[in-house]
């Protein structure tokens, strides 16, 4: 079974999503993710300028032989666009076979670790009340695990924060909005955040908080200590990671768990964070790190030094890559928790798919292949729009490093 043709569908309804679509000479067609927030049309530009030529022949069924073939092969291995362009063409691949199997992708990928996923939702509201309050209803809607961020005083706007409160675009912009930022007042308002919500939530619900990187070391660990009382389920992105000793500090002050990696593109990024045990939970996604493919070897690294996974689940993510992400969830021995923000109803009337939520669980689709798919005339409805993602500085205009 031979490919026979790919194309790339760019779409935007309410957000911008880039698809791949392979089709094989036997009529069966796949579908896989290859969005990147703020960067979309590069890795559309990559795939249809260097990646399909490469494919058209190739036997759809060498999945492992492909992704070797572009990551090795391109010399200029990778980083976000290439690495989500690999991504797109690993999730239609394993789309193609399911669907000749005539089984849900999970199975391929050692059957069911699990019948279902705890997913966490975002609960986020400009003061501590207004997040409160937001957090009871995700607890009844039936949400075990919620993420809290509120606005922080004396800012005008605080990334994180929407004023929507189901749904959540942070690429708000047709050029960057600048935020300003102040790390004192942050500090001081997400504990008084955390006692709040855990005398109203009760001690069984789980509590998340994303601080996106906007820390200095030392004072992720003071942060991380000052939460303890609460019991975080984890505290992610503490620290920009390029520099991974940055995490050998914070592990010295606080037994908060930490999680990172949603920017993460291979093994490599994680590698000594994992190796080190300087994690618990690693968060590298479907799309931007190359695919069901290269996220199992991701995980069964992981699995060795007792790191569970905590995959990137934004709403920058299409259902293509939620519906790949829960395959992978379901297969794998050292899942922790898939973050989960609902897509608007133009973006499921886009992508058609079969999983669903239930009691805090995501339940993927039992339809052979991906279980999702899109409509394109549907998509066609939504052109482009450009939108960056925004940038930070601090109060007196220094670019903030995050």
């Amino acid at each position: 079974m031979v490919i026979r043709s790919a194309k790339v569908i760019i779409t935007c309804p309410g957000r911008n999503f880039v698809t791949l679509k392979i089709e094989t000479n036997q009529g069966v067609y796949g579908v896989g993710d290859a969005t990147l927030n703020g960067r979309e049309l590069a890795v559309a530009s990559y795939l249809t300028d260097h990646v399909i030529p490469c494919l058209i022949g190739r036997d759809a069924h060498q999945i492992e032989d492909i992704w070797q073939y572009l990551y090795k092969g391109a010399y200029w291995r990778r980083g976000p666009v290439t690495m989500s362009a690999i991504a797109a063409v690993d999730m239609a691949l394993w789309d193609i076979k399911a669907k000749v199997a005539g089984l849900p992708l999970y199975q391929l990928l050692g059957g069911a670790s699990r019948e279902a996923v705890m997913v966490y939702g975002h609960a986020n509201g400009v003061s501590i009340e207004d997040t409160v309050n937001v957090a009871l209803d995700y607890k009844a809607q039936g949400y075990k695990a919620i993420r809290l961020q509120c606005g922080v005083p004396g800012l005008a706007s605080t990334y994180g924060v929407s004023k929507d409160k189901m749904f959540y675009e942070p690429a708000d912009a047709d050029l960057p909005t600048e935020n300003l930022w102040n790390t004192e007042a942050y500090m001081r308002v997400v504990p008084d955040l955390f006692k709040a919500a855990r005398e109203a939530l009760g001690e069984e619900v789980h509590l998340l908080h994303d601080v996106h990187h906007r820390l200095t070391p030392i004072e992720a660990g003071r942060l991380g200590r000052d939460l303890e009382p609460y019991r975080p389920f984890w505290l992610e992105d503490a620290v920009v990671a390029e520099n991974q000793d940055n995490f050998r500090l914070i592990r010295q002050h606080t037994t908060t768990p930490l999680a990172v990696g949603e920017i993460f593109n291979t093994i490599w990024d994680c590698k000594e964070l994992i190796q080190n045990q300087l994690i618990d939970y690693i968060r590298a996604t479907v799309v931007h790190a190359g695919g069901i493919t290269h996220l199992r070897r991701i995980a069964a690294f992981a699995d060795i030094y007792n790191v569970r996974t905590g995959c990137h689940g934004a709403t920058d993510l299409s259902p293509v890559c939620m519906a790949a992400a829960l395959h992978f969830d379901r297969s794998i021995p050292n899942f922790g928790i898939q973050e989960y923000m609902r897509h608007t109803e133009a973006t499921d009337e886009v992508f058609p798919h079969g999983y669903y939520f239930k009691d805090g669980l995501l339940y993927a689709s039992e339809t052979p292949g991906l279980g999702v798919d899109i409509d394109e005339e549907k998509a066609a409805q939504y052109p482009y729009k450009r939108a960056y993602l925004p940038v930070n500085r601090l109060q007196d205009g220094t670019m903030f490093n995050w």
